[in-house]
């Protein structure tokens, strides 16, 4: 710090650093706000200002009626990128990997590309789409969600499984059912702030970001599907492997 440092910066710095180094462990209560302005001798002002700080750095959580606590360190699940693509659910293959059970639900219906779908496909803006949207869980915890764009020809909304239902066929066997044979998957990934439904979704405490994989299948030259995986950032690693050529 620096003598033109805000005073709350003093609060933030001590207490990031006990934190990380464990003298304060998960779990851990944090001082009140009135014991903070005693121990660093600073206003109410900079010692709320620190808590939040703190808060949306992921570091601590609050509990209503109760205070702050050092949040519990999450376990990282490995989100494999590179795998045997005819898997009905790659996620499911991850979870029961990891001994988890996972579950998810589902539902599609025609809409409109839009101007960002339609440039992933490859169609106009005004074409018809099945977009699906999931929702994935962990024994019972969502975990990751998925929304899913396919041009209308390859599938009906009405010849789909039920909603709610785990019975949807994998993309591989519904582009196979449309004599199209998937060549190759590209993938784009970047970390941003979730949009408010995703944080709601999946319970994100404040200041955790999120994953998000954009995800493109296709037939030769042709992007036949496009998706959106949105998983939470404290939660997942990504995993991938690329294969070397032969020597």
């Amino acid at each position: 710090m620096t003598g033109n440092d805000p005073v709350y910066l003093r609060v933030v710095e001590e207490l990031r650093a006990q934190i990380v180094d464990g003298i304060l462990p998960p779990g851990a209560p944090i001082p009140s706000r009135a014991q903070l302005t005693q121990r660093f001798r600073v206003g109410e002002t900079a010692a709320r200002h620190a808590l939040r700080v703190l808060a949306a750095e992921g570091l601590i959580i609050g509990r209503v009626g109760s205070g702050h606590y050092v949040r519990e360190k999450s376990v990282l699940y490995p989100l494999q990128r590179c795998r045997n693509t005819d898997h009905d659910a790659p996620f499911a293959a991850d979870m029961q990997a990891g001994g988890r059970r996972a579950t998810w639900d589902w539902r599609s219906e025609p809409v409109k590309a839009g101007p960002e779908i339609a440039r992933r496909l490859r169609i106009e803006a005004a074409d018809p789409v099945i977009r699906t949207r999931y929702v994935f869980r962990t024994d019972g915890k969502p975990m990751q969600l998925a929304t899913s764009y396919e041009p209308v020809e390859f599938g009906r909304v009405h010849s789909l499984p039920e909603e709610g239902t785990n019975g949807r066929k994998s993309l591989l066997a519904r582009m196979s059912a449309a004599g199209v044979k998937i060549t190759d998957l590209r993938e784009s990934v970047h970390t941003r702030v979730p949009q408010p439904t995703e944080s709601d979704l999946l319970d994100l405490p404040t200041g955790v970001h999120v994953l998000h994989v954009e995800r493109t299948h296709w037939s030769g030259d042709r992007p036949v599907e496009t998706s959106d995986i949105v998983v939470p950032g404290d939660r997942f690693r990504l995993v991938y492997s690329v294969p070397l050529p032969e020597m």
